[in-house]
């Protein structure tokens, strides 16, 4: 399969690629004279709806928002299909980013001022670009199958499903307009970024993508950096009071945040753990469920219920 997928893309994008190896099953890293290749191989996403993030992200890299650079076909396309095993799938191919992967300890407040100053930046640029006709199929929020809680969770779990009720609920009635509304990343975390020697960062990974408060965009990675990146050595406490103001104060250099919307981080980093038990509920074989599973799924209900009461 690899040797069929190496010659599709010598033979679709302007490369001569020597080698490549997956890196999960949809990424492959592909490796040629002029450095180093991401080839994303997926359905995941409709075609229009991967069409539509990556000639955003084009957008966002021609004006300087630190962005994968897409590599376009031959015949100057974005997104190309192959037919891998009877199965039609979109490819794309990035330039590899400069950087690495941060180790967790490094998750300071002066990489969340500016990881802050680099979200700004994208809303403020794309605030324009969000009308074309070219992200109409970029969807909103509400539209992803992926926060329809009730429609995954049990109904014996009642406690959990009123809750993702509530926050549902609070989240719909928050005044949307221009300010505060548009196209985010919407999974920006330890993953998804990368920091060269210069401490300069690069956001990678757009695949999740969406129409949403842009409030969502600072509150996922706070959420995750608590979950994955926090190392010890001060209180937790303080920490997420650090990287808030950190990730906050580096935004308002590049988009407004109103008061109001500030107040809104803990709903948002609510829902944000609700989308995260969700999604186990969503792809997890619950019959085959693992003991780190069935940790991890306790550690939810316990700490989703205990928050809420």
């Amino acid at each position: 399969m690899e040797t069929q997928i190496l010659q599709f893309l010598n033979t679709t994008y302007p490369v001569q690629l020597s080698s490549m190896e997956a890196v999960t099953n949809e990424m492959y890293r592909c490796h040629s004279d002029k450095g180093t290749f991401f080839a994303r191989i997926t359905n995941y996403k409709t075609y229009e709806e991967q069409l539509a993030e990556v000639n955003w992200t084009t957008y966002l890299f021609n004006r300087g928002v630190r962005v994968s650079e897409v590599v376009p076909t031959i015949q100057d396309s974005l997104v190309s299909t192959l037919l891998l095993n009877e199965e039609e799938k979109s490819v794309v191919l990035f330039q590899a980013a400069a950087g690495i992967h941060l180790p967790r300890a490094k998750w300071d407040k002066t990489i969340f001022r500016t990881l802050g100053q680099q979200i700004g930046r994208m809303h403020q640029v794309s605030k324009e670009y969000q009308h074309s006709e070219a992200a109409q199929p970029i969807p909103h929020w509400y539209d992803n199958d992926e926060y329809d809680f009730l429609k995954s969770i049990p109904a014996e779990e009642r406690a959990i499903r009123d809750i993702a009720k509530d926050v549902l609920k609070q989240v719909r009635r928050l005044p949307k307009d221009e300010a505060n509304y548009g196209i985010i990343h919407g999974d920006l975390w330890l993953n998804n970024t990368l920091v060269d020697s210069d401490s300069a960062l690069t956001m990678i990974d757009w695949q999740d993508c969406e129409r949403h408060y842009y409030v969502y965009d600072l509150a996922v990675p706070i959420y995750s950096a608590l979950e994955f990146s926090f190392a010890g050595g001060q209180n937790l406490i303080d920490y997420k009071r650090a990287i808030t103001k950190a990730i906050t104060d580096g935004y308002k250099e590049e988009h407004p945040l109103s008061a109001e919307m500030s107040r809104q981080l803990p709903l948002f980093m609510r829902l944000k753990e609700l989308f995260e038990y969700n999604l186990m509920h969503m792809y997890w074989n619950f019959e085959e469920l693992s003991e780190e599973q069935v940790r991890i799924l306790n550690l939810y209900r316990s700490k989703i219920e205990y928050m809420h009461t």
